[in-house]
Formats: C-alpha cells, sequence, structure tokens
C-alpha cells in the first residue's frame, strides 16, 4: 500500500536498497491480515441468522476495526517520521505514479474514516455494547436517522476499499508476473530471496 517516493519522508540514498524499510513492510501485512478479518466478519455477519453467532461476529468486527484505527495512525506516524521509501521505478510515467499515490492516499483515508463510521453507527444505536473486552455503557439516546445514515456511509466505504485494495493487489502480481520489476519485492522481500534461490538453484 505504500507508494515508492514522497516528499515527507527519506528515500534510498542508494539503488542497492530496494525493498521498505522493516517496520512498514510488517505494518503493510499487519494492516492486510486485519483487513481480511473484518470483510470476512462483515461477510459472516450478513450470512448469519442465529443471534449469539452475530452478536460475536459484530464484537470482533468492531475491535478489529478499532484495531485497524490504532495500526493506521502508527503507521503515518512511522511514515512521517522514519520510514524509508525507495524511488518509484524509473519506467513508471508521471501519469502512473500519480495514480499510484493517489490509490494509496485513498487507502490510507478509508482505513482511518472506516473505523469511525463503524463505531459512530454503533454509538447512534442507543444501546450499551461490547469492544475488545470492554462492556461499554450507552452513550447517548438512539437516533434512526444518523445511524442509517452513517451505515450507509460505512457500507460505501467498505465496498470502495474493496475495489481500492482489489486494484492494489492486481497492480502488484501485474508488475511481478507481466512487467517483471520489483515493485511486489520491495513490500515482500522474502520474493526476491526465492526468486534469487530459484535462478541461483537453476544455474547450478
Amino acid at each position: 500500500m505504500e507508494s515508492c517516493q514522497s516528499s515527507n519522508v527519506k528515500t534510498m540514498p542508494t539503488p542497492n536498497r530496494a525493498s521498505f524499510d522493516g517496520v512498514t513492510i510488517a505494518l503493510h501485512w499487519i494492516t492486510v491480515v486485519l483487513v481480511l478479518a473484518l470483510l470476512t466478519t462483515a461477510l459472516l455477519h450478513a450470512q448469519s441468522h442465529n443471534d449469539a453467532t452475530k452478536a460475536l461476529l459484530l464484537r470482533i468486527h468492531r475491535s478489529v476495526g478499532v484495531t485497524v484505527w490504532m495500526t493506521t495512525v502508527f503507521r503515518l506516524v512511522w511514515r512521517m517520521t522514519n520510514a524509508k521509501l525507495p524511488p518509484f521505478p524509473d519506467h513508471m510515467t508521471h501519469i502512473e505514479r500519480a495514480l499510484v499515490q493517489t490509490s494509496e492516499y485513498s487507502l490510507y483515508a478509508l482505513l482511518f474514516i472506516q473505523p469511525i463510521t463503524g463505531l459512530s453507527a454503533t454509538i447512534t444505536r442507543g444501546r450499551a455494547f461490547v469492544l475488545f473486552w470492554w462492556h461499554i455503557p450507552s452513550l447517548m439516546p438512539h437516533y434512526p436517522t444518523l445511524q442509517a445514515a452513517i451505515l450507509l456511509v460505512h457500507r460505501i466505504g467498505a465496498w470502495t476499499l474493496v475495489v481500492l485494495i482489489t486494484g492494489h493487489a492486481v497492480t502488484a502480481l501485474f508488475h511481478y508476473f507481466v512487467l517483471r520489476d520489483n515493485v511486489l519485492q520491495r513490500m515482500a522481500p522474502i520474493i526476491a530471496t526465492q526468486r534469487s534461490l530459484s535462478k541461483f538453484s537453476l544455474e547450478i
């Protein structure tokens, strides 16, 4: 989800450093796992007809959402202070770079906003709820119209997030399998290592 070069962060001083820094890579893949958990619990919640199961899935979904929000905040702080991002590949045009950065910033915005709209929808129900292991009492009266509006925004954001993530993944795979550059390996150095070992084995 990280674009390669940004004016707000340090870039690689030499071309030898091909990948992102370790913290950025770890936070990226942690976010991937958390978002997959969010989408899975949302889908299972929508398909479940058991009240107890739906309540448990909603509790997990809500708690993971808050975790995503905290992780995103930390990612943004890290990015603006200590992240080391490699430059864009030379073959990428200005338009391609602009599209990558726009997609990236949109993903960051959604990862920040989605948990807020989800928790807001919960609060405007006017009921007590469970977050992680804490029982939180009702914080305000029930506002049906406001809750419905927030839920609509949350659902639109969820589908937009799915579209952006899918595009992000497809683009990374396109770079890996078609363009055969190191864009994907920069965020997944283990792939570069495995490719090097495979090439070494073939040469032997």
